[in-house]
């Protein structure tokens, strides 16, 4: 075959598609538990944070995530609609986003404004333990933006209404305007707020402009610069899994209970 011809051109290119094709299909295959390692990696790192027993700039290795988190955390099923621990799931291997996806673990989520569109049966929460005792509870987070879904977690103190901290590991807003939901400082706000009212009825929210200091002004958290869609996605989706279609009927039998 000649190989100045359009024949030999339009055969080596399939040839060099069909490998590169190859090529690719075969590490995207080889590294997806090293990426599912990763991401279950950095989820620990962001419960280690959200509780404080990581700092903002502490850099630990993947053992030591995986030996803070084992020694402090301790993982739990929880059924949304009756509020009560499950058993009988393993909740170490536990994926609720993908529960979330599937009918035969999930229903569909009725109107809300985070909008949430599908709610799984049962889902995970992580106790930050102080010997027998529960010290705080993080419960994950996720509701629409302006450009994206926000997935993250939310913890609160043993009384279930004070906020010990909130971060988000995966979202896809405007850097520097709501991407700023990732500033340490803007975080560092939410500590010490109420998560809910004197009625149990959820009642944190963002605000336009400065909040006054917790102790002043619980139930306010200041609004991000430019970003009021995005405040306004944290505060829908707070409002939502802090309700009784998400957390609110766990939290309100752990109160019950004490554990």
């Amino acid at each position: 075959m000649r190989r100045e011809g359009a024949l030999y051109t339009i055969l080596f290119a399939a040839m060099v598609c069909g490998v590169c094709s190859v090529l690719v299909s075969g590490a995207a295959v080889g590294l997806k538990e090293r990426q599912k390692r990763n991401q279950a990696l950095e989820r620990q790192r962001k419960v280690l944070a959200v509780t404080g027993l990581v700092g903002p700039k502490e850099r630990l290795s993947a053992n030591e995530v995986q030996d803070r988190f084992s020694t402090n955390i301790e993982p739990k099923i929880v059924t949304l609609q009756s509020g009560e621990y499950d058993e009988a799931i393993d909740a170490k291997a536990f994926d609720q986003r993908r529960a979330a996806k599937d009918p035969a673990t999930s229903q569909a989520a009725p109107e809300n404004k985070a909008k949430v569109l599908r709610l799984p049966n049962h889902a995970l929460v992580y106790l930050l333990k102080k010997g027998d005792a529960v010290d705080q509870i993080v419960i994950p987070i996720e509701g629409k933006g302006l450009w994206s879904t926000l997935y993250g977690y939310l913890a609160l103190d043993e009384d279930t209404t004070t906020i010990e901290g909130i971060t988000f590991y995966e979202h896809g807003e405007t850097p520097g305007l709501g991407g700023e939901i990732d500033n340490e400082r803007w975080k560092a706000l939410w500590r010490g707020r109420k998560a809910y009212d004197e009625g149990w009825a959820p009642s944190i929210r963002i605000i336009k402009g400065q909040a006054g200091p917790p102790d002043e002004d619980p139930h306010r958290v200041d609004g991000l610069s430019g970003a009021t869609l995005t405040g306004r996605g944290v505060t829908n989706l707070l409002a939502f899994w802090l309700g009784d279609d998400g957390f609110g009927r766990y939290l309100a039998r752990f109160r019950e209970r004490g554990s």
